[in-house]
């Protein structure tokens, strides 16, 4: 018996059992994985609010605004790396499978070493003065965003090996790593964001080590699973040479998905912009990462697991011959968001107060803002989860240039266009920068759906050869 036929086999049920129960069965480890990981950001978050103050929370917030931008663009090889993955598992190749994602560890590997970290390294000070933070929030931010730029590139393993297992129709495998890396790094930031014994405390900078720390441990851990051969994807016995057919590949689909990411979050920058332009800046910004980039991350974790099992369910049935399944995937996993996204709205509308109270915020002017952030996030969970789950299902079927162009529409012309407008007129408020936010959500929405419901991702065709 060969190593390939010794691995586990695929599951069948994605591609042959209920459509509900193939999403459920991705969507709830990936969203309990989401939500423990979210925990590590409340844990940052209320530690370097305590020990460092608000200027810290504000540091935490502008620097991964910016380091999204890089997360996002290497994690576009690893969304191109899915529709190839979870097509050839639907079609059961197992052997495209496993080279496929060889060749994404190789090119994202080279690109985090050789160019984002050193780039980055040098581009912090200038990034952050861009997004106009002020000087006690720069010194803060600075530290912490040169740690992550040259660091992350085991953290971007570890995201890139659980795409990978997700989309082969593993995701609890991911889910276990994903505890693990959870645990570890609160453990880390205990211990280095206060300080212990003789180690002494490293305030916001200590949130970004035991970040990096904790994800180059877990991910070295992952790949001895990936090559030991027990897992549904492995990696013994390849060719370790680039391959530049399947390497084209990861671009041509991956490529959309990154302009996506990168608009998206240069649009989140621009915003942090605007916000940093306000009267009180640094309490709005404190509101706007606590609020958005915390408390609505438990929306946005939810979403972004039923975004990934809509495109592996997507792609597995497109790949088996079943596009009528691939059909009816959003949906699906739209109704199950739902299920999340009401209540959390709900508790950001009746208890804001007590949820920033959490994070160590006391000001009134930040509670105050927060508290009316919240209120517009509160519809704003509905709208992100519809459309996450039609933006999955359009990715993985192979559609990905289709919600890079919704993206470039709706979460960075019109919000930043809107923002602008305001503030040439009149001198923008933050109420403006908030109903930015929440039509960026209807007009995502709305355009996913449509753009899904025309069906042209039925004609789409992957290969990458024999």
């Amino acid at each position: 018996m060969s190593e390939s036929q010794a691995a586990p086999a695929f599951d069948r049920t994605i591609v042959e059992g209920p459509i509900s129960s193939a999403v459920w069965k991705l969507a709830w480890p990936t969203m309990l994985q989401n939500l423990i990981a979210g925990v590590q950001g409340f844990v940052d978050h209320a530690m370097v609010g305590h020990y460092v103050g608000y200027q810290g929370n504000a540091a935490i917030g502008v620097s991964w605004q910016i380091f999204l931008i890089v997360i996002v663009f290497v994690a576009s090889l690893y969304s191109g790396m899915n529709v190839l993955v979870a097509r050839f598992a639907g079609a059961g190749e197992r052997d495209k499978v496993n080279r496929t994602v060889w060749q994404a560890f190789l090119v994202s590997s080279f690109l985090a070493v050789a160019v984002f970290a050193p780039i980055g390294y040098f581009a912090s000070p200038w990034l952050l003065s861009f997004v106009n933070a002020e000087a006690s929030v720069q010194a803060e931010a600075l530290p912490y965003l040169r740690i992550m730029f040259v660091f992350s590139v085991g953290m971007l393993h570890f995201f890139m090996l659980g795409g990978a297992l997700r989309a082969a129709g593993d995701a609890r495998t991911p889910l276990r790593l994903g505890v693990m890396l959870t645990v570890f790094n609160i453990a880390l930031n205990v211990v280095l964001i206060r300080g212990l014994g003789p180690i002494p405390a490293f305030g916001t900078k200590g949130a970004a080590m035991g970040t990096v720390i904790a994800g180059a441990v877990v991910s070295i851990y992952a790949f001895y699973l990936l090559f030991s051969g027990r897992l549904v994807v492995q990696l013994r016995g390849l060719d370790l040479r680039p391959d530049r057919k399947i390497i084209a590949s990861l671009f041509r689909f991956g490529l959309p998905t990154g302009f996506q990411g990168i608009a998206m979050n240069i649009g989140g920058v621009i915003l942090l912009r605007f916000v940093g332009s306000l009267a009180q800046s640094s309490e709005a910004q404190a509101a706007y990462a606590v609020s958005y980039m915390q408390l609505f991350s438990l929306v946005t974790h939810t979403a972004i697991a039923l975004m990934s099992s809509a495109a592996a369910v997507a792609g597995q049935n497109l790949g088996a011959g079943r596009p009528e399944r691939t059909a009816v995937t959003p949906r699906a996993a739209a109704t199950v968001g739902l299920r999340v996204a009401v209540p959390l709205g709900l508790m950001f509308l009746l208890v804001p107060r007590f949820l920033l109270g959490l994070f160590g915020l006391d000001d009134p002017i930040v509670l105050g803002l927060g508290q009316q952030f919240l209120a517009f996030l509160s519809v704003s969970s509905i709208l992100l989860t519809v459309a996450l789950s039609y933006t999955g299902a359009l990715q993985g079927t192979g559609d990905t240039k289709s919600p890079m162009w919704i993206t470039l529409i709706s979460q960075l012309a019109l919000p930043l266009a809107w923002c602008a407008a305001f503030d040439a007129w009149r001198g923008l408020q933050p109420t403006d920068i908030w109903l930015a936010i929440l039509l960026a959500h209807f007009t995502r929405a709305s355009l996913s759906v449509l753009r899904f419901g025309a069906g042209r991702w039925r004609a789409i065709e992957v290969d990458i050869g024999d």
